[in-house]
């Protein structure tokens, strides 16, 4: 397997916008479609994707506040068929990495739901505050932060 991360491009939007509707219900609400081309076409900071033998199988990326002091993970989706074999685990490591170079960052936050924030567990994020029904009947908001290094990077 040829694995490739690398900077978002506005050409791999449509492919983009395919993988998350491949993962609506099952991750995604329904309106959650155009929140996420909103974010592709104005809110992006540090967006990649996630390649393997030169097929785009994933995304994500993360933004950081006006303080520049915590870094927010944004936006991360895989094909379904691709889910569960280290291609979320790559991107995270790769994203806390590019995280840690820029300097001046504290926290690592993350806003996920109850279907996901397992994940981000075993990278040290602690659950902050669940708001049920958040992204949609059935999709909780579940808000995680760890600091920036943490013993898991090692």
């Amino acid at each position: 397997m040829n694995l490739n991360i690398r900077p978002y491009h506005s050409n791999d939007k449509s492919q983009l916008m395919t993988l998350i509707r491949l993962n609506i219900p099952d991750y995604f609400a329904p309106d959650e479609e155009a929140d996420f081309e909103e974010y592709l076409e104005h809110h992006l900071d540090y967006y990649f994707v996630v390649e393997v033998d030169g097929i785009i199988l994933g995304s994500g990326g993360f933004n950081r506040t006006e303080d520049l002091k915590t870094a927010k993970i944004s936006w991360d989706l895989f094909h379904p068929d691709s889910q569960g074999k280290g291609l979320g685990s790559a991107l995270t490591r790769f994203r806390i990495q590019e995280i840690q170079k820029l300097g001046g960052i504290q926290l690592i936050s993350v806003r996920t739901s109850q279907l996901v924030y397992p994940f981000y567990e075993k990278f040290g994020f602690e659950t902050k505050e669940i708001v049920k029904d958040f992204w949609d009947i059935g999709f909780d908001l579940v808000r995680m932060e760890r600091p920036l290094f943490h013993p898991v990077d090692k």
